[in-house]
């Protein structure tokens, strides 16, 4: 049967109204309102856990726990050079990054990552730069400069347990 504007139809329960529970008989819902007889879910003022099974095991403690969440993790702001390159500015210190909503507050630690061109030269100071972010600021004559000092080298060479020398 060819669909057309003469024989458009709704799909099946699409116009189904709500369930109206506790209405009588005549509402199709019954004298126990849908909750069957007796038992804990049929009293009134039952509340039991999200994801109760009846006792049985429930299933977010049948699975096993896996992974791991460093506590001591240093969380930074990302901002890209395009985002920078947008504002149109000369200077961006660490208050500026709040003023201008890429940060959520002025003390967030700032990561600059090198997606985007920049055109004119920006003095930009952030905690930490992606090699690609500094190549590009220093080639469109801009400075960068790192907040709270470098972090120190990591170590060269094979590492030896203490009680091995």
């Amino acid at each position: 049967m060819a669909k057309n504007l003469s024989n458009l139809r709704a799909p099946k329960k699409a116009n189904t109204g709500r369930k109206r529970v506790g209405r009588g008989m005549g509402s199709g819902m019954g004298k126990t309102s849908t909750r069957g007889h007796k038992g804990q879910r049929s009293r009134s003022g039952s509340h039991m856990m999200r994801g109760f099974e009846g006792g049985q095991m429930p299933l977010h403690r049948r699975l096993p726990k896996r992974g791991f969440t460093n506590i001591f993790r240093t969380e930074y702001t990302v901002v890209n050079l395009d985002r920078i390159a947008e504002l149109g500015v000369t200077e961006i210190g660490q208050d500026d990054y709040k003023k201008l909503g890429l940060a959520s507050n002025r003390k967030a630690l700032i990561k600059i990552l090198g997606s985007g061109e920049l055109t004119s030269a920006v003095t930009i100071h952030a905690h930490k730069f992606s090699k690609s972010a500094t190549e590009k600021i220093e080639k469109a004559g801009g400075k960068v400069v790192v907040l709270g000092g470098e972090a120190p080298p990591a170590p060269k060479g094979k590492l030896v347990a203490k009680g091995s020398k």
